[in-house]
Order: C-alpha cells, then structure tokens, then sequence
C-alpha cells in the first residue's frame, strides 16, 4: 500500500513557487519603479532648486556691492541669466531685479523663477501637471 502525500511532488511544489515569486514581482515592479523614478525627480527638482538659489543670491551680491557707476538691473538680470545658462540651465527662467541702482542702504531685490518640465512622472502619474514653477528670492542692502 502507498501513502500518497497531500502536497504534490517536489517538482510541483516548485513550480508553484516559483509561479507566485512571478506574481509577486509584477505587482512589486511599478511600485518600485514609480519609486525610484519619483526619487529621481524629486533630486532634479532640488537641484534646479539649489541653483535658481545661488543664482539669485550672486545676483544680489554682484548688484549689491559698491562700484562706480552702480550695477542696472538689467546689468543684474544678464549676469543671473549667463549664469544659469553657463550651469547648463536650459528650462525657461524669469529674472526680476528691483531696487538697482539706488542709493547705500536700499533694499535690491532678486527673484529667480524657473518652469521645471517634469521628465517622467507626468507620464506615469497623471494628476502632477505638466511643470513646476520653482521660485528663488534674495533681499540685500545696497552697499
């Protein structure tokens, strides 16, 4: 007499698992994808941050310092927008200079804004939009 096992053979059992490992890795893969992808725009978004940043607070120093005649604030925007194109920055930028040439201790206001073009997760995410409007502003006194 034979005892049968309830189980099924080792072969089969294997095959199962490995039937459910496949499973289980195509309801895990777009989770992980749209993770890593998220994680990758969320470090360009920083980055473009970071810079627009930089670019306006060297723009209000350059306009801030003293010299003879003082800076414009077209002087100013030139200077922010080779900067950001000298770094690689290519998305559309509005600079907005206000206080330029004015006398010692004014106030000169600089602010950057850039359209951040999404680069994947628009097209995995629908309700993201399009872009992003990164803003940058620096306040300085005229020295």
């Amino acid at each position: 007499m034979t005892v049968k096992s309830h189980r099924g053979s080792l072969k089969e059992r294997r095959k199962d698992a490995r039937g459910a490992a496949i499973i289980e890795f195509a309801i895990v893969l777009p989770l992980f994808l749209v993770l890593l992808f998220g994680l990758v725009e969320f470090s360009l978004v920083l980055y473009y941050k970071g810079l627009i940043t930089h670019a306006s607070r060297e723009g209000a120093r350059r306009g801030a310092i003293y010299a003879m005649p003082r800076l414009t604030g077209s002087q100013v925007q030139t200077w922010v927008q080779d900067y950001l194109t000298g770094v690689g920055v290519t998305a559309p930028v509005t600079v907005t200079v206000t206080g330029a040439g004015g006398a010692t201790g004014n106030p000169l206001t600089v602010k950057v804004d850039l359209t951040y073009q999404y680069v994947v997760l628009p097209n995995l995410i629908g309700m993201l939009g399009p872009s992003l409007t990164l803003t940058a502003e620096t306040v300085m006194r005229l020295e």
